[in-house]
């Protein structure tokens, strides 16, 4: 069957009953007919509540069938996902290794690999988002644990050489995560090119309807036992009420990441012909550095992008997005509505400095008429020419 199909008949093939949805089943407990099978419960009975219910084995089944997944872990969220997936990739005794993070990196994952790979004994190194994999294997000349890879950057959307990072990162003896928000595994699947391990924030395009926050990990063979073992060692657990909403959102994610993306493509277009952006910053745009990688890597794009205005300081770029009236101020991505989010106050780079021509705000085109949102952006571009 065809992925959309899959998505929306998956994990019902495991339920007895004619439910359309699943039940949300909330117990911690699970009781058990004897000993032997309390201790080692014969699939597909249930061993204990952390370990999942109904609608949470459903879930993992949906997004496995995404990845082509042999385990896929539920996170509390995206940011839990992705430092679940860097613990799992540390080799059990790390202290002397390396880690070597995009300096595109989410800014809250930047805090963790700063503030606690170190109390593993890993220095955490970054590099250049767009650096080529000879160079990298030049870094991977000392003892590197992880290599942390985020395509497009989540704020400034550099595409980074995936097949070549993560060749190079295998054969420097390295596991390589991704974080895969942007793609929602619907894109691109990471695990095609060879990365170990896939985090996503389901909170976003998996959800699409910001009334929850989740992650995940999906990962293939040994690294799919190593990130089971380990969420179960970490406590691992989301709730099944908000698994039911995660489930609830993958089964239209197709049809909304479409939308979201042609819209968000449409909008790049017009701002790439705006006297007052500089630039705009979509690989989906022909005009991009990184359209041609792009175009061989994604199978379409997503409504996150970002552009700079010319000339513009950090606090004009904030009254133009105070100015926004469908385009509501937030964090995250993803979700039907529209967001706008200034992005200069959180940029922190280590290696590849970020220059601009003005400031920088970030669009996540939700589902609204591309005509209207278009209005509501040039409105508030005309607040500079007052």
């Amino acid at each position: 069957m065809k992925r959309e199909t899959r998505l929306i008949h998956s994990g019902q093939p495991r339920r007895s009953d004619d439910l359309v949805n699943p039940p949300i089943e909330r117990a911690s407990t699970v009781l058990s007919p004897s000993t032997a099978e309390l201790y080692n419960p014969t699939p597909p009975r249930r061993h204990y509540g952390r370990g999942g219910l109904s609608p949470n084995s459903e879930l993992c089944d949906a997004i496995a069938g995404l990845y082509k997944a042999d385990h896929v872990a539920l996170t509390s969220s995206g940011l839990s996902g992705v430092i679940l997936a860097l613990r799992t990739a540390l080799p059990d005794r790390p202290a002397g290794f390396q880690a070597l993070i995009t300096d595109s990196v989410y800014g809250p994952v930047r805090r963790f690999c700063d503030e606690e790979l170190p109390r593993y004994g890993v220095a955490p190194v970054y590099y250049d988002p767009r650096i080529s994999a000879r160079d990298l294997a030049q870094l991977l000349q000392r003892p590197t644990a992880v290599v942390l890879l985020e395509s497009p950057g989540s704020l400034t959307f550099e595409v980074q050489d995936l097949p070549g990072l993560t060749r190079a990162a295998r054969e420097g003896g390295a596991a390589t995560v991704i974080d895969d928000t942007w793609s929602a595994a619907i894109l691109m699947n990471p695990l095609d090119l060879g990365i170990d391990y896939a985090a996503q924030a389901l909170t976003k395009y998996a959800g699409g309807h910001s009334d929850f926050l989740m992650g995940s990990v999906a990962a293939r063979g040994a690294a799919a036992a190593r990130v089971r073992d380990k969420n179960v060692l970490f406590g691992g657990h989301v709730s099944p009420d908000d698994a039911f909403l995660c489930l609830r959102g993958l089964r239209t994610l197709p049809l909304r990441i479409e939308q979201s993306g042609r819209t968000g493509l449409e909008l790049a277009s017009r701002l790439d012909n705006h006297p007052r952006v500089a630039r705009v910053l979509h690989p989906g745009l022909r005009s991009s550095p990184d359209h041609a990688l792009f175009s061989q890597l994604f199978s379409g794009s997503a409504g996150c992008f970002g552009f700079i205005l010319a000339g513009v300081e950090v606090e004009g770029g904030e009254a133009v997005a105070e100015k926004l009236n469908l385009f509501r101020l937030g964090f995250s991505w993803g979700g039907y509505e529209s967001l706008v989010l200034p992005c200069d106050r959180q940029i922190r780079r280590t290696t590849a400095p970020w220059v601009s021509e003005g400031a920088l705000l970030r669009l996540s085109a939700g589902l609204e008429h591309v005509d209207d949102l278009w209005a509501d952006l040039s409105q508030a571009l005309d607040v500079l020419d007052v």
